[in-house]
């Protein structure tokens, strides 16, 4: 028997200390290169840790709970007693590989590793190997019980859909759980009367009541992507915690638009795509050093504020499995031309799910832009622990009285969302004058 190889912690960005939320392992499974073997969470993300070889788990060593950084050993593997033919296929159908991006979480913010999960079926696709759905839930899984027999593909199918493995009756060989079964599960799942009985959720609110809509007609059941999970937790967590406001208001950007058209046919600058949202960053920059109320985050006790000699901006990307907000740092340092190629970049990267953990922390401010598809307002969510964050949506042309007459103008309408708690009323109006003041006149991005 050869050595085992030993399997350790990814650099992970900068974290010290990061929980084990799941330990996808069991000693003497056999595992194939890159499938997940534990998941980590931070504050603001979690993540996959992927084996890097194909071989039989011998040893585990760590646990639900347990904290880890880079280096901390994970587990041991022989790739040399692995059995070709029990890799390569489950129950004799093919392994599904593993399409998560490993230790690149996203999001809250939130989990990269979400951002390219494999599609599994949907509740209401025929089931290849038949099983009959439980009618009652089996007993909890007790302290000392041995842990559900399932791949690690089913344990993230299951991870997906919400559903508890320890929970479901495995039909396949020694009792193995099959996605099929995870899929019954679900479907008695939902057609389960509601219950009446389930304590009250967050800060005394109750729980939604479940519906069997199947009464009413076909469904489906897709389940969300883990960043869409995630986000959703953080943001119901701060919609509780911080008293909202949103201060709606225009600004005149006909001359900047002039401005940046110009700068789309200077053929210095025609291999970059310069939006108004790097003029956004600039002068969201200006604003933060006029009102440095809003450049700051309320201490944990709630007795004072902490304000930032740092001007690093959110940017809200909209990806196919949900919402990351990479932050662009030392914004104040940087010309349009510089931001515009930046911004580009890194959004590229978040679309692909190729984020590092601490490319979306730090933010002083985020902007959620809806400009390119379209609203006229809405309300951002305060992207905690800052305290504002700035909503754009699609610019317009409109009449704009000028003491004599009406001109047409290029209007932007803006949505500013503050904590309540630091800001006031009257900060939030003078802090909208001023951004707008800045658009209105591109050289005062300058100043």
């Amino acid at each position: 028997m050869s050595d085992p190889l030993k399997i350790t912690i990814p650099d992970i960005g900068d974290f010290d200390s990061v929980d084990v939320i799941e330990v996808l392992i069991v000693s003497g499974e056999p595992v194939q290169a890159e499938d997940p073997l534990i998941t980590l969470e931070s504050d603001k993300a979690t993540m996959d840790v992927p084996s890097p070889a194909t071989g039989r788990i011998t040893e585990v060593m760590v646990a639900v709970g347990d904290k880890v950084s880079q280096g901390s050993l994970v587990a041991l593997l022989d790739p040399a007693e692995m059995d070709v033919a029990e890799i390569t296929t489950v129950e004799g159908m093919p392994q599904a590989q593993p399409t998560e991006a490993a230790a690149t979480p996203a999001i809250e913010a939130v989990p990269q590793s979400a951002l390219s999960p494999g599609r599994p079926e949907t509740a209401t696709q025929s089931p290849t190997q038949p099983a009959t759905p439980p009618s009652t839930l089996p007993p909890p899984l007790e302290s000392g019980q041995q842990r559900p027999h399932a791949s690690p593909a089913v344990r993230r199918f299951a991870r997906e859909l919400g559903a508890d493995l320890s929970q479901i009756n495995g039909t396949g060989a020694r009792e193995r759980i099959l996605q099929d079964d995870v899929r019954q599960f679900i479907k008695a799942a939902l057609i389960r009367p509601a219950s009446d009985s389930r304590p009250m959720e967050g800060a005394g609110i109750p729980p939604m009541p479940e519906v069997d809509f199947s009464r009413w007609g076909p469904i489906d059941t897709k389940p969300i992507s883990r960043i869409q999970r995630l986000s959703g937790r953080y943001l119901h967590r701060a919609w509780l915690n911080i008293p909202h406001v949103t201060h709606h208001d225009d600004a005149d950007i006909t001359e900047l638009e002039s401005f940046r058209q110009s700068l789309k046919q200077d053929k210095t600058h025609s291999g970059t795509r310069i939006t108004i949202l790097s003029f956004l960053m600039r002068a969201v920059v200006s604003a933060l050093k006029a009102f440095p109320t809003f450049n700051a985050s309320l201490s944990p006790d709630g007795e004072s504020l902490i304000l930032k000699q740092y001007f690093h901006i959110g940017i809200a990307v909209d990806t196919d499995n949900g919402l990351v907000v990479p932050v662009i740092r030392d914004v104040d340092g940087k010309g349009i031309v510089q931001l515009a190629e930046e911004l580009a970049e890194i959004s590229a990267r978040a679309r692909d799910g190729k984020l590092k953990p601490g490319e979306m922390q730090g933010g002083c401010m985020s902007i959620s832009s809806l400009g390119g598809i379209g609203g006229t307002a809405f309300t951002p969510i305060v992207n905690a622990p800052e305290v504002a964050i700035l909503g754009v949506t699609r610019s317009r042309m409109t009449p704009v009285w000028d003491g004599t007459e009406f001109q047409p103008r290029l209007m932007l309408p803006l949505d500013l969302s503050y904590d309540h708690r630091v800001v006031d009323g009257a900060q939030a109006a003078r802090f909208m004058a001023f951004l707008s003041a800045a658009l209105e006149d591109a050289r005062r991005l300058l100043l």
